[in-house]
């Protein structure tokens, strides 16, 4: 499977992301209107609109990127390794922007596709929207609206898509197909339900950055294994300032 795809031209991403503000009664007046609008057929089993601001990460709206991870397969002595940079800042015009610089660097190295795991449906868009909102100019790769599907496919890959063979009702999370794949993962971090405590309570950016790099390490292990190639282990990725 996908033996045809070069690794060399793709650069495999993650980004974490928390809610605009540490709760829900922090936001103004006109805010919790339109979050109560926006959840007013998510509310289930007696719980209230203030008590699921805690998803208000997800949405582009109402959240904001902290941390963008972008890595790379490279060869070292025979072996594959992974190498990863991350953009982290509670200044998330500074992240976007330092990211898009960056990608302009990767492109010339010939790194024009991206990858992510249920990337189409967040990682990409998110990233996009969240841009908008900040008024930076969208790099060519992501500039992706009104583009035909076969056309987003041959720039942004989902390893999310792969798995789902055409069926558009799966949804498989990336550590259910790393454990299936017995990729190996990180046992004793944090996980995608805990960042906005880590971020607001506790302060600790530095640790959702290793959270998210090992994640990107993750997806590209996910694709190298679709492709029947040898996965990276965590001793063969190296951060660069």
């Amino acid at each position: 499977m996908l033996h045809h795809l070069n690794l060399d031209e793709i650069l495999f991403i993650d980004i974490e992301t928390v809610p605009l503000v540490p709760e829900f009664t922090k936001l103004n007046e006109r805010w919790q209107q339109l979050w109560v609008s926006k959840m007013q057929y998510q509310i289930s089993n007696g719980e209230s609109v203030d008590e699921l601001y805690d998803r208000a990460g997800i949405y582009a709206e109402f959240g904001r990127i902290i941390c963008i991870s972008a890595g790379y397969v490279v060869q070292k002595q025979g072996e594959p390794w992974f190498r990863v940079k991350s953009f982290y800042d509670d200044d998330e015009k500074k992240l976007i922007s330092n990211f898009f610089n960056a990608l302009q660097r990767f492109g010339k190295a010939g790194k024009r596709r991206l990858c992510a795991h249920n990337g189409q449906e967040f990682d990409f868009p998110y990233i996009s929207r969240r841009a908008l909102v900040n008024d930076l100019d969208l790099p060519k790769v992501l500039d992706v609206a009104g583009s035909k599907p076969w056309e987003i496919k041959d720039v942004l890959i989902d390893t999310l898509q792969l798995w789902k063979f055409g069926d558009y009702k799966h949804y498989t999370s990336l550590s259910l197909l790393c454990e299936l794949f017995n990729i190996p993962t990180p046992k004793d971090d944090i996980d995608g339900s805990q960042v906005a405590k880590v971020y607001w309570e506790d302060k600790d950016l530095d640790r959702i950055v290793k959270y998210c790099e090992k994640d990107t390490l993750a997806v590209a292990n996910l694709l190298l294994k679709y492709k029947g190639d040898k996965t990276i282990p965590f001793e063969n990725m190296e951060s660069v300032a």
